[in-house]
């Protein structure tokens, strides 16, 4: 029960069934965690994290002082603390999908995620406060981007694209010749190069990259993908996974993308689910090595996804 983070369990009377033969219906997973006092003080110490990493960019953008980061990671260091755990801070944050992603929004969550994975890393101390950081300052280039042109609703043009683009080249120099960790500067930089060379904006590979800008790309993808955009809804997490074990175990390092995607997958033990078939479930159990193809629970069916090809987890519910 430990392996498969099963935290608790629930024993069913006769009295339970009859409630729900009553029409007595459970509230769903993430709706339990939004009506918690634990997510209200979570949701307080977000919200002024949020207003101060959004003070702390257009700092950076209009001046030449130097970044307060003790303060930054003090920020955060609330978040984590309201969180408890890993397993909760995921479903926090997933509580918070609800709402528009913005460059700061963003940020955040990149950095919370970049602590998490420094964790089951097993990082020092001093390395798990410096990723921390490269996560929260990873994308401050953007704040030099036209608002028009971050929050598009519609496909981007191929120049305005490039303009996105050169959010890293901009992050990189409004760092350069800050008083902080090189490994933040060039994460700024690099943490859209990709292992095989594919990335930008020097299509550099595996060793030519900046360790810790190889793990904030994961989170970075991860969180952008699984936060809703302008133009479209949040992705479930496990199409993301389902994408990553596609393609990732060439663009990204192989000891980051194996510890995230088997850690993510594992918070997700026992959360509802709905199936691609629009039946609802629970996971149960991980496949280690189909990440993406848990096995769930339908009723009294358990049904393992990774035979059954046919049916994939469409939504968390």
């Amino acid at each position: 029960m430990e392996f498969y983070n099963i935290t608790d369990i629930s024993i069913y009377s006769d009295t339970d069934t009859r409630k729900q033969e009553a029409g007595f219906i459970e509230s769903t997973f993430y709706n339990e965690i939004k009506k918690s006092e634990a997510f209200k003080h979570f949701h307080k110490a977000y919200v002024n994290a949020l207003g101060e990493t959004k003070k702390a960019f257009d700092k950076i953008a209009n001046s030449d002082e130097e970044i307060d980061t003790g303060n930054l990671l003090s920020d955060i260091s609330k978040i984590l603390y309201e969180s408890k755990s890993n397993i909760s801070l995921f479903n926090m944050l997933h509580c918070i999908r609800q709402y528009d992603d913005t460059t700061y929004m963003h940020s955040l969550n990149v950095s919370l995620i970049c602590n998490i994975i420094g964790k089951w890393l097993r990082f020092s101390p001093e390395d798990l406060e410096i990723i921390t950081q490269c996560g929260l300052l990873h994308d401050v280039g953007k704040v030099l981007i036209p608002t028009s042109i971050i929050m598009k609703p519609t496909r981007l043009t191929e120049e305005e694209f490039t303009t996105i683009k050169t959010h890293t080249i901009r992050g990189y120099n409004l760092l350069k010749n800050r008083l902080i960790d090189r490994r933040i500067k060039n994460v700024a930089l690099m943490h859209h190069e990709r292992c095989d060379g594919s990335g930008y904006p020097y299509g550099l590979l595996s060793q030519q990259i900046e360790p810790f800008a190889k793990l904030v790309a994961i989170a970075d993808v991860y969180d952008a993908m699984t936060c809703a955009r302008v133009y479209r809804g949040p992705l479930c997490p496990f199409e993301v996974v389902s994408l990553f074990e596609a393609e990732g175990y060439t663009k990204y390092e192989a000891k980051y993308i194996f510890t995230f995607l088997e850690g993510i997958v594992q918070t997700y033990i026992n959360n509802n689910v709905r199936l691609s078939n629009k039946t609802e479930g629970e996971i149960v159990m991980i496949n280690k090595f189909d990440l993406s193809r848990p096995v769930v629970k339908v009723g009294e069916e358990f049904i393992d996804l990774s035979r059954n090809r046919d049916i994939h987890i469409e939504a968390l519910i």
